[in-house]
């Protein structure tokens, strides 16, 4: 089946045809449908199946179909998001579908000024996209009014209930008009998912994309046994042995961030950080070199890089492995997206060893094991430009960002 043949606005399909979508995904073949009869809908699918697009789709087609041409009367669909990148991220997919349409769309986020988004929320939308926190302010201070909202939709719900929104999605959803349509897409199933969606949605239409193997078939996986103090040295040889690709490395933590950031500079290597102490525009400015290709090198945090479409990205490099192993999923989502290939690699130290049996009994499989000699083990150490083995100036690192951090 072909866009063409869905009974939307011409004006979708048009976009549709510019942005090169022909054929839906799975996720949006199944989804859509539903979404346009106004159904409650529970799906499960993986990063980079085109989750967005398949509630995009059916719901500017809708508020389309049923607008009055220049009459502004309140938001009509809310999107939930946990984070700003992803605010900013469904966003722009809105305003892209929606572009010869009569559908508005806007993010609302913290850590920017509000006066430029009050002053758009009383000019009027159709679709507003919003984080929790920046969300509530607005209907505190009354410049968002919920009374007109015919569909409420929540993504990337399990990193939600990770960041402990629970409360406020159950607090909004309480305010809204009794009769509504509810939307509720997540990476990751568990009870925990269940429970929450089972309590926000009845009779919904459920939706499960995900084969056996969690991880998009799209992306080849791997592992590395490495210590841990040798990792800089691996991550060192394989950014030098891929110098034009577009790589995200992922670490535990943003003092984490920082210390890989500066073991690379020391060799010479460019690379920028993305994480929490990052003020917004800062995070903007960074987010966006990385997805021109300006910047080829990205150490991120887990909650950072949630959600993020970037893309192009070559490889994902799980410098650290993740605590969850949910993230797991997340993390290497962020390669292979649409029809694209990707790699992914786990540098696994041996006190990380009960980590990455929990990820593959997660994901049901092993996890293939990239085998390096004794012989080529050392020479990566050998070969690395860096010749300090003292860890002492990355130690003082920690010791400056902490101080710097507590000043804030």
């Amino acid at each position: 089946m072909k866009f063409d043949d869905y009974y939307i606005a011409p004006q979708i399909k048009k976009n549709l045809a510019l942005l090169g979508f022909k054929n839906p995904t799975d996720i949006q073949f199944k989804s859509i449908p539903s979404i346009l009869k106004g159904e409650d809908v529970l799906a499960i699918a993986q990063t980079g199946t085109g989750k967005t697009a398949a509630f995009a789709i059916p719901i500017i087609n809708n508020i389309q179909a049923s607008k009055i041409k220049n009459r502004r009367d309140g938001v009509k669909c809310l999107v939930m998001v946990p984070t700003r990148e992803l605010a900013i991220q469904v966003a722009e997919v809105f305003t892209e579908i929606a572009r010869f349409t009569d559908v508005t769309t806007f993010c609302i986020y913290g850590g920017v000024e509000q006066q430029s988004q009050i002053e758009k929320l009383e000019y009027g939308v159709d679709v507003l996209v919003a984080t929790p926190g920046r969300m509530f302010d607005m209907i505190s201070q009354g410049y968002l009014r919920l009374h007109r909202i015919n569909t409420l939709i929540l993504d990337e719900a399990d990193h939600m209930l990770d960041l402990g929104f629970i409360e406020d999605i159950t607090d909004i959803k309480s305010k809204l008009r009794q009769r509504h349509q509810t939307l509720f897409f997540s990476a990751t199933i568990n009870k925990d998912i269940k429970r929450l969606a089972y309590s926000l949605v009845s009779n919904a239409i459920r939706i499960q994309v995900s084969p056996k193997d969690p991880v998009s078939e799209n992306v080849s996986h791997s592992v590395v046994f490495v210590e841990m103090d040798d990792k800089r040295f691996f991550l060192e040889r394989f950014l030098k042995d891929n110098p034009d690709s577009k790589v995200l490395v992922f670490v535990r933590t943003k003092v984490r961030a920082e210390r890989v950031l500066k073991a690379m500079k020391r060799v010479g290597l460019s690379s920028t950080t993305l994480h929490g102490d990052k003020e917004q525009h800062e995070r903007a400015t960074l987010l966006g070199d990385f997805k021109t290709g300006k910047t080829k090198v990205l150490i991120a945090t887990d909650i950072s890089a949630r959600g993020i479409d970037v893309p192009n990205v070559d490889f994902v490099i799980n410098y650290d492995l993740p605590d969850k192993s949910e993230n797991y999923v997340h993390r290497v989502g962020r390669t292979g997206r649409g029809t694209q290939k990707g790699q992914a690699i786990s540098f696994c130290s041996k006190d990380e060893k009960i980590i990455l049996d929990n990820i593959e009994g997660f994901l049901g499989n092993n996890i293939e094991i990239m085998t390096v000699s004794n012989l080529d083990y050392e020479q990566t150490k050998d070969l690395s430009s860096d010749g300090s083995d003292d860890w002492q100036s990355l130690l003082d690192l920690d010791e400056r960002f902490e101080k710097k951090k507590k000043k804030k």
